[in-house]
């Protein structure tokens, strides 16, 4: 009898937007996840579920593995402290397919001085977090021991840290996810680890050292299509060749740029090694290189640069 006003029709959904609303409540999240992923317009991130622990492991992956994490006072070994170890213990098989999460540890340790305040900022562990922590050594112990290989995102700074900090961990076979895997082949940009996590589509909350093992750990089980290995199989295999460190001593000052322009890093004797330009290559390429530094740098033919052979026990020592 009366016409409804404009405020009155507007409390009155059309059987469309109702209908329309019903569909949205009733889509679940896998449902919402697949229905942006399809639009092409979003790039779905998940939140890193760490991996529970085994019951009992698989006899098909017999070989062992550590990804261990540090978090320190500084950079410097010798100087700094570690105060806090993040470790995962995983089974794989020879192929570097991994196979169960086999324990599980993380532990605080209170330094001898503070906590510098840059550290605190890049970590959040604090003074008053640490205060009266000490690594359960027995545990960590019982892990590393059955390891064939450790891993470390950096182990060229990792793997200093863990040898002076104990013995456990130094006569053990090391591997560097950063640099021993060709993140660029594998369409990465980049190889800090958030970076690579983001990128196989997963966040977490990093810098934390228990927290990185676990992000390692899923980015390097990775498959993906296009490529017939993992990170961790190309890693592993990696890990199995010798490779050969040569160090330009002696050579023209005038020829620094060259060298460090080729990947030739400083050393300056401090660590035990000769006061030269050095650098690591696999051992089938030790002749060429050898060439380059006589012909380009010395200019003379019986230019003999000392060289160490390593294998995955020697690598990233200081």
């Amino acid at each position: 009898m009366f016409a409804e006003s404009e405020g009155e029709r507007a409390t009155h959904p059309s059987p469309d937007s109702t209908s329309k609303r019903s569909r949205s409540i009733e889509m679940d999240e896998a449902d919402m996840v697949a229905h942006l992923a399809s639009t092409g317009r979003y790039r779905i991130l998940r939140k890193l579920q760490p991996r529970n622990i085994a019951a009992t492991t698989r006899p098909e992956f017999p070989l062992h593995g550590v990804i261990l994490d540090t978090e320190t006072t500084g950079l410097d070994y010798r100087r700094h402290e570690i105060i806090e170890i993040g470790a995962i213990a995983f089974t794989f098989d020879s192929s570097g397919t991994i196979g169960d999460v086999v324990g599980v540890y993380g532990g605080l340790q209170q330094p001898s001085n503070p906590i510098p305040s840059e550290i605190n900022r890049l970590t959040g562990i604090t003074d008053e977090l640490v205060a009266g922590q000490v690594i359960d050594m027995a545990t960590l112990r019982r892990l590393i021991e059955p390891a064939d290989i450790v891993v470390a995102h950096n182990a060229a700074f990792d793997r200093p840290f863990c040898e002076a900090f104990s013995p456990i961990l130094s006569g053990k076979a090391w591997a560097c996810s950063h640099s021993e895997v060709d993140w660029s082949n594998r369409g990465f940009e980049g190889t800090k680890l958030s970076y690579l996590l983001g990128q196989a589509g997963y966040f977490h909350d990093g810098h934390r050292a228990i927290d990185d093992c676990f992000a390692l750990l899923e980015v390097l089980a990775q498959e993906v299509h296009a490529h017939a290995l993992t990170p961790f199989a190309e890693l592993y295999r990696a890990s199995q060749r010798s490779r050969v460190r040569i160090f330009a001593e002696n050579s023209p000052f005038d020829m620094k740029d060259h060298l460090k322009a080729r990947g030739y890093r400083w050393s300056d004797g401090s660590d035990g090694r000769p006061k030269s330009w050095w650098i690591e290559v696999d051992e089938p390429l030790l002749e060429s290189e050898l060439q380059y530094l006589r012909t380009d740098i010395y200019g003379y033919p019986e230019a003999d640069p000392p060289i160490k052979y390593l294998t995955a026990f020697d690598r990233f020592r200081a």
